[in-house]
């Protein structure tokens, strides 16, 4: 079964909207954790705009599943994630003032940064997955600078998905596959949702995890959190 990681970079981005610690993350970690998701997502961001850093170190202390950590790889995140040593680090090139990711590495210019900067965070034990557009070349990059995994990023599939699913989904699989001979996992991450998620599943080998933060919590303040990450779930099963 892919693993459901639910990103709970909203819940954060609520409660700062009015100060104070309503809703508070740790509580929606735990809870999320209870409902059954695999994992827990945070996208710290160097303004903290939604989860700060503080937040991270709380979240070490609580999450019993996996905790994954996305981010720029920039010097504060580093300190960071060697701080904290997350089961899992992905590496994502948003600006800072990006408002959300927008694309993958290009694994092939960024090559030497990648391969130095992966190396570190494998020395402090940590797995390492990198975000790539479904492009063949650039899966081949991720396998030459020695990550473990890749994030194939889903926003092209999930804009595409309702026209042709099909054919929104074909890049993904010749990506997924060339990931699959060079041995590299497979993780996928954005705008993944209740209509798209099954057929992603169904259809790309041997995903590994997905993340799924937005669209989830939008989920939830219909269905309710724990009835919404069981709903997700069914999809991956």
């Amino acid at each position: 079964m892919t693993k459901l990681s639910v990103n709970i970079n909203k819940i954060a981005t609520l409660r700062n909207a009015r100060g104070g610690d309503r809703p508070n993350v740790v509580q929606v970690a735990k809870d999320c954790e209870r409902f059954g998701a695999q994992g827990i997502t945070v996208h710290p961001r160097p303004d903290e705009r939604h989860i700060r850093y503080q937040d991270v170190y709380d979240l070490k202390e609580i999450v019993t599943t996996e905790f994954n950590i996305e981010g720029n790889p920039t010097p504060d995140f580093i300190k960071l994630v060697k701080d904290v040593r997350p089961e899992q680090v992905t590496l994502v090139p948003d600006a800072p003032d990006a408002i959300t990711s927008n694309a993958g590495w290009d694994t092939i210019t960024h090559k030497d940064f990648l391969t130095h900067t992966i190396r570190e965070l494998k020395a402090e034990g940590m797995r390492v997955s990198i975000f790539v557009d479904p492009d063949v070349s650039m899966v081949e990059g991720a396998a030459a600078v020695g990550t473990d995994r890749i994030e194939l990023y889903t926003e092209a599939y999930a804009k595409n998905y309702h026209a042709n699913p099909e054919q929104a989904l074909a890049p993904y699989i010749l990506a997924a596959e060339k990931a699959n001979a060079l041995g590299l996992g497979i993780n996928a991450g954005h705008d993944l949702d209740l209509d798209n998620l099954k057929y992603l599943k169904n259809n790309l080998p041997a995903l590994a995890e997905v993340s799924i933060g937005h669209a989830l919590i939008c989920d939830a303040l219909y269905y309710g959190l724990e009835n919404t990450i069981q709903l997700y779930l069914r999809q991956l099963k």
